[in-house]
């Protein structure tokens, strides 16, 4: 359904103003630059010794020792948000760089030397949209986003959970695995992405974070990738179902929920978003507002999703909409109207 990469749009300087004032902008240094200067590369396998569509990437010596150094003081912005001693046992283990997507990130594994205990980050070319979608997900979505942008370098926190596509082929299946909380969750995370019009969700753009409880295993589907928040003109790419690569977890669903039950958790869904948009009503609002004013998408992607939402919700309120912004506020507008919640 996606057949052409997306625009990158740069960071208008309203919304490096709201980045500032809520903590998200800093002087942390400008890398991505830098990290495209590898001398060599080879392909990145995974603990069973398959290939991954990451590539681990290698810098002379002298570029190295600079990047370590960097990279490393990144870290510690990102985890503590300045400088420190306690930090200095940590050492740029690899970098990957992932050449799929739009972005074309770089992961860095930091490793703590006194442990072999390591973490990761990404250095992502700083783009509108994803900034958008990031702070979206942080606002409406049970989960929290920790990142930080300097200039044209956006640093990500990494995102723990097993890969969608790996747990769909290897996990889904499993007896062990409550087949009915799986396909409530999946039911949850579409609506999710829905409301505030993230697309794209294949299962290689978001993970599953499996927490064991006193009783039962919780499920929580995360998105990882935010490259195509409010981007593209077919509404259907918002629906995470929609996808090929989700078959069969949308199978499973309609095979264990009943259209009333799955009714029942997008309402569910809604109602929670509602409640944390009235916790966060001056960050929304102030995010909304410089949304509206930007240019996220061509004019044509406009026209052609604010008619598919019309006809998707059998409604005309969207027709005065000219900018993608003005589209994913009217739309989370209208979605968390229909709960009891008033925000």
């Amino acid at each position: 359904m996606i057949t052409r990469r997306k625009i990158h749009y740069p960071i208008s300087t309203s919304l490096y103003q709201y980045l500032y004032h809520f903590g998200r902008q800093s002087d942390i240094p400008l890398v991505y630059d830098d990290l495209t200067g590898f001398t060599g590369a080879i392909p990145y396998e995974d603990q069973s010794g398959e290939e991954t569509l990451w590539l681990t990437v290698f810098y002379s010596p002298e570029v190295m020792a600079e990047l370590r150094l960097k990279l490393a003081h990144i870290y510690t912005m990102l985890k503590l948000g300045g400088v420190s001693t306690l930090h200095e046992h940590l050492v740029v283990d690899r970098i990957d760089l992932g050449e799929f997507g739009n972005s074309r990130p770089f992961r860095i594994k930091i490793t703590n030397q006194y442990n072999d205990n390591s973490d990761y980050y990404y250095v992502k070319v700083a783009d509108a949209s994803r900034i958008y979608g990031l702070e979206l997900e942080h606002i409406l979505s049970p989960n929290r986003m920790n990142f930080l942008v300097n200039g044209n370098t956006l640093i990500e926190n990494h995102i723990a959970g097993v890969p969608g596509d790996v747990f769909l082929q290897k996990q889904l299946k499993d007896p062990n695995r409550n087949q009915v909380r799986i396909a409530k969750e999946f039911t949850k995370f579409n609506e999710r992405c829905f409301i505030r019009l993230l697309g794209d969700m294949r299962s290689v753009n978001y993970v599953v974070d499996i927490t064991p409880d006193f009783e039962e295993v919780q499920y929580r589907v995360r998105p990882i990738d935010f490259d195509q928040q409010s981007y593209e003109k077919n509404g259907k790419v918002y629906l995470s179902y929609n996808f090929l690569s989700n078959r069969n977890i949308t199978r499973l669903s309609f095979k264990y929920l009943n259209r009333q039950t799955i009714s029942q958790y997008a309402e569910e869904e809604r109602s929670q978003m509602a409640r944390r948009a009235v916790v966060e009503n001056r960050r929304l609002t102030g995010l909304l507002k410089i949304m509206r004013k930007e240019e996220l998408s061509p004019v044509t992607h406009v026209v052609r999703l604010r008619e598919d939402l019309n006809m998707m919700h059998n409604t005309k309120i969207f027709s005065s909409c000219s900018t993608m912004g003005e589209l994913t506020a009217a739309h989370i507008q209208y979605m968390l109207d229909l709960t009891e919640v008033k925000w």
